[in-house]
């Protein structure tokens, strides 16, 4: 049985750095609990009309999880797939790759935001928005918000956080698909292996009709898009240019 120091040392070493910091931040928040706001206020990505929002938050919000399992599922997807991307982009490209889509994904998913924004923005007038951007901040930092539920989603949408490696993760998804499409995955509950294309494909459409549907579940359903529309773009490119090759296996 291989010992835990040689198979940390088998990752290679942008994947293994990337899990490494994820999981040290999950650890301190978990042992000081009372930290994590203020790491939510300054790294959580939030609209950028928020009090709360800086730029560097485009980046600090995939280092930040709210809870084991979010941490689990996305670091288990970055060590199967980030390993084998990284295999074949080499180090540099690869840790690229992964902040472009991580950073691609809050961008698409401010995107959305505005669009929603501006529509229920549209029916109160614009004293009273500008309330909910200033008041609205302080309601979410204490855990609370608006009794009127136009009120409230619209503070949710500017003021809430936004946080994980997931819009990463699924660019991560995409590019594997495009690299190996025909590789087979073993899904749970799925008792035969299914080609890797239609498995991130079915993600895709699954994020699809989430994002536009009536779910409120308080997942970022159009970042997890963002990343992968922004990682399909990439290795398309590449490909184009002869940087990477498909491998139809």
């Amino acid at each position: 049985m291989a010992s835990a120091p040689n198979f940390i040392n088998r990752i290679p070493p942008v994947t293994r750095t990337l899990i490494i910091i994820n999981v040290i931040i999950w650890a301190f928040t978990a042992i000081f609990p009372a930290k994590m706001n203020t790491l939510v206020d300054f790294g959580a990505l939030h609209y950028f009309t928020s009090p709360g929002f800086n730029p560097a938050q485009l980046l600090t919000y995939m280092f930040i999880h709210g809870g084991f399992t979010h941490l689990f599922f996305n670091m288990f997807a970055l060590y199967v797939f980030g390993s084998a991307l990284e295999y074949t982009f080499g180090d540099k490209r690869f840790l690229f790759y992964y902040i472009s889509c991580g950073i691609g994904a809050a961008l698409i998913q401010e995107g959305i935001f505005a669009i929603r924004i501006h529509s229920l923005a549209s029916y109160i007038d614009p004293q009273s928005y500008q309330f909910i951007i200033s008041d609205g901040w302080k309601a979410i930092s204490q855990g609370m918000n608006y009794a009127d539920p136009q009120f409230a989603q619209i503070n949710i949408l500017v003021n809430g956080p936004t946080v994980g490696a997931s819009g990463a993760i699924y660019g991560v998804l995409a590019a594997f698909a495009m690299i190996y499409p025909n590789r087979p995955l073993y899904i749970m509950f799925i008792p035969v292996p299914v080609k890797a294309k239609w498995v991130v494909l079915g993600y895709a459409l699954l994020e699809f009709s989430l994002g536009f549907g009536q779910v409120n579940d308080n997942v970022a359903h159009f970042a997890h898009l963002g990343g992968m529309i922004v990682g399909a773009a990439i290795v398309f490119i590449w490909k184009r240019k002869g940087i990477v090759h498909g491998d139809f296996y």
